[in-house]
């Protein structure tokens, strides 16, 4: 499948900030389900720093803006091949070991309903079955509700009040299998259609576990579904905010007001 991505995120502040330091996981992942053919980030204002490949395998680049400034835009424009592996993260290039993914975070710090919902994934018949198995309950118990959540909402608080978005299905889904020993971890990117086909104008995220004899595979709970040609892997991390495609500081006393537009279309080949 042919996606072409238009992702704009909007920083405002109601008065002039001294500069701002960013740093961007935004360039797809190199594995075997996508092939990047054009793709370009850039920042209003801004000077493009170091970048270097970490032992997630991902892309870090670090940018800066000098102020007074009130308002950046960070655009990034692309097109990428994808392909449909099942969900199976092949010929993805990593050192850290799968085992550093069994650490919680406060985000995903297990609960007594996170750890009974493991126990799926401890008694099926296989790590696979049980994956599947753990993916589909968690569907069930947090019911997706957009606005229903914020982005300091936790694996546990997302559970017990049943609804959430696609960050609390992934937080959810990591602390779970966490839970059960299975090295489990968050990835960002994008996603062409939700479930019911329709265009899907958020970034979305999903998780990730590494299961033996067959490596990471993808489960996104909030479609019901393994991560297929609709999907593009930016980036991975502990959590949301250990993945997050742009983190910063920005030096001044300016209240930051955040907006973010994502499009992502088919292109007919």
């Amino acid at each position: 499948m042919l996606l072409n991505v238009d992702h704009t995120t909007l920083y405002r502040y109601d008065r002039p900030v001294r500069g701002v330091v960013q740093s961007h996981r935004l360039t797809p992942s190199r594995f075997d389900g996508q092939q990047v053919l054009d793709w370009a980030v850039t920042v209003s204002g801004g000077s493009m720093g170091g970048g270097f490949r970490d032992g997630a395998g991902d892309w870090v680049q670090g940018w800066t803006v000098a102020g007074p400034v009130t308002e950046i835009e960070v655009r990034v424009r692309g097109q990428v091949q994808t392909t449909d592996t099942a969900g199976i993260l092949r010929g993805h290039k990593e050192l850290v070991p799968p085992e550093a993914y069994l650490r919680a975070s406060a985000a995903t710090e297990p609960d007594e309903a996170l750890r009974a919902l493991a126990q799926i994934l401890i008694n099926a018949e296989s790590p696979l079955a049980g994956s599947h198995a753990l993916a589909e309950a968690i569907s069930e118990a947090i019911a997706y509700k957009p606005g229903s959540t914020q982005a300091q909402t936790t694996a546990a608080q997302a559970l017990a009040q049943g609804e959430g978005v696609c960050q609390d299905h992934a937080h959810a889904m990591i602390a779970a299998a966490r839970a059960a020993d299975v090295p489990a971890r968050y990835v960002s990117g994008y996603l062409q259609s939700g479930a019911d086909g329709g265009d899907h104008e958020a970034a979305h995220a999903w998780a990730e576990l590494y299961l033996q004899g067959f490596g990471w595979i993808g489960f996104d709970p909030a479609n019901r579904c393994c991560p297929d040609a609709r999907y593009i892997r930016l980036g991975s991390g502990l959590d949301a905010q250990d993945a997050a495609p742009i983190r910063g500081i920005s030096r001044g006393q300016g209240t930051e007001i955040l907006s973010v537009a994502v499009a992502v279309q088919t292109q007919e080949q």
